[in-house]
């Protein structure tokens, strides 16, 4: 038993005397800090950055990373950390091992995250000059180490080259042809891997369940009562997917655009590029090739379609990089971009537009622009904050945007009373009296999302909300019933 217990510590001895090397983009944080820093100069100076990011790496990777970070401080604290992995290492250190964390990220970034730690002895990183990736770090840490003088954690193939000069590998969401690989070059320690689900992955990235708010392109078809016309149904369905694949574009670019303001909200922090769910590099490819797709579709409908297309994808670019930091335009913003996928499927099948239609949209939707900014509000109130990050409110402006956000919704009301009181209501309606029973609808439903919002139970989004909420439900159902009932000549 005693040369058992000898042979135990001098096991732990020399396991502690060998250095463990961590890596850093995908194994030790769920995201890349080259792509985090372009996003960061994209949201800081988007055109010049699209302009000298270019120049930049044209002067060498090393060099784009050093002006990256030295230009734009990435926020350390809100990175997607991998917490099974941290705690691992943790352990590791407790029990006295070295930790190095060598990384192809530039120095400023890699330092700034091992202080934020506290838990490396350590750090090599690219200096502006050399890229410390693949050969380049296996190099550096053969020379300071000696070949086999250490243990690396990693995560990709480009680890494979360091891997082969290790004493030992440990894998980090590795995927089965790197564990494959990197068995042939060493022995592997503990490997530490999360459950991917690409579907939901791509799902959320995609923001499916966003799209079901182009449903509004229709509206115009059904308020004219023109829903036996299949090749206007065939306009409006090829509409619905590329407004649909359009708005994924831009949610996927606004997504990058907010990912440090995200990480720090309850709910936000879980999609996909903020959790370091989802690689940033393929957003910067899926983005430009969704709106080019979106295009092509736009082009196979109509010019004016085409026009609207644009219009809405312009405008919420707007959105994402300035409107959404100016107070009240935000709301505006979102109400204008509601009412234009309204206006965008009276473009697709070639309808003129009612400007009840359009009024009543604007006044509805801005109320609903100011019930997602009221529950913004409120949270961040909940949570002590005096400002909302990204934004031009102070907490204390929720009174004045509940108050904007409820006249909102009684002017929407109103319009629709006074469109009821119209020659058009004769033209579409056989029995028009029965629609007097949505008003009262509409106004309960409106005051029904105040109140929710009010007590803090309402969704930072109203419309995904609404969809879920069965009260929100069944008063949609009996609005359209009503709508329905009047287009029937009744015997009374």
């Amino acid at each position: 038993m005693e040369a058992q217990f000898i042979r135990s510590n001098k096991s732990i001895f020399t396991m502690n005397s060998i250095p463990l090397v961590v890596d850093l983009d995908g194994t030790l944080v769920l995201t890349d800090m080259l792509y985090e820093s372009m996003v960061k100069a994209f949201q800081e100076k988007p055109l010049s950055s699209a302009l000298k990011i270019p120049y930049w790496l044209s002067r060498g990777k090393a060099t784009l990373k050093q002006i990256l970070a030295k230009h734009y401080t990435v926020d350390v604290a809100h990175l997607p950390y991998n917490s099974e992995f941290l705690n691992w290492l943790q352990a590791q250190r407790s029990a006295g091992r070295k930790l190095i964390l060598c990384t192809a990220s530039d120095h400023t970034i890699a330092s700034a995250i091992a202080t934020h730690l506290g838990l490396f002895d350590e750090v090599m990183a690219s200096d502006g000059h050399i890229n410390l990736s693949r050969h380049h770090k296996a190099e550096a840490l053969v020379q300071r180490f000696g070949k086999g003088g250490f243990d690396y954690a990693g995560n990709s193939r480009a680890d494979l080259a360091v891997w082969s000069q290790a004493r030992r590998a440990i894998l980090v969401n590795a995927s089965d042809n790197v564990r494959q690989k990197a068995q042939t070059y060493c022995e592997i320690e503990p490997s530490f891997s999360s459950p991917k689900s690409y579907f939901k992955t791509g799902r959320s990235v995609l923001r499916v369940h966003q799209w079901l708010k182009n449903s509004l392109l229709a509206i115009p078809l059904l308020a004219a009562h023109k829903i036996t016309s299949l090749s206007d149904w065939a306009l409006i369905l090829l509409a619905f997917i590329a407004f649909s694949v359009c708005a994924s574009s831009v949610y996927i670019a606004n997504d990058l655009l907010d990912l440090e303001s995200d990480r720090e909200h309850p709910r936000k922090s879980k999609r996909p590029f903020a959790a370091g769910k989802a690689p940033i590099g393929l957003g910067f490819i899926l983005a430009p090739s969704l709106f080019v797709i979106s295009i092509a579709l736009a082009l196979q409908i109509n010019l004016l379609f085409l026009v609207c297309l644009l219009a809405y994808f312009l405008l919420t670019c707007a959105y994402s990089l300035w409107l959404k930091r100016l107070v009240l335009l935000d709301c505006l913003t979102l109400a204008l971009l509601y009412t234009l996928r309204i206006v965008a499927g009276a473009m697709a099948i070639g309808m003129g537009l009612s400007f009840w239609l359009l009024a009543f949209s604007v006044f509805l939707f801005l109320s609903l622009a100011f019930v997602k900014r009221y529950a913004e509000l409120q949270s961040q109130h909940l949570k002590g904050k005096e400002k909302v990050q990204g934004r031009g409110y102070h907490t204390a402006d929720a009174p004045l945007v509940q108050m904007s956000g409820i006249c909102a919704g009684y002017a929407a009301v109103l319009v629709l009373a006074l469109y009821l009181n119209s020659d058009a209501v004769l033209m579409l309606y056989r029995t028009p009296t029965l629609i007097w029973g949505d008003i009262p609808i509409l106004l309960f439903w409106i005051n029904w999302m105040w109140l929710r919002a009010h007590r803090g139970e309402m969704h930072d989004d109203p419309v995904i909300f609404a969809i879920k909420d069965k009260v929100s439900l069944f008063s949609g159902f009996a609005f359209t019933l009503i709508l329905a009932a009047g287009t029937v000549n009744w015997p009374w």
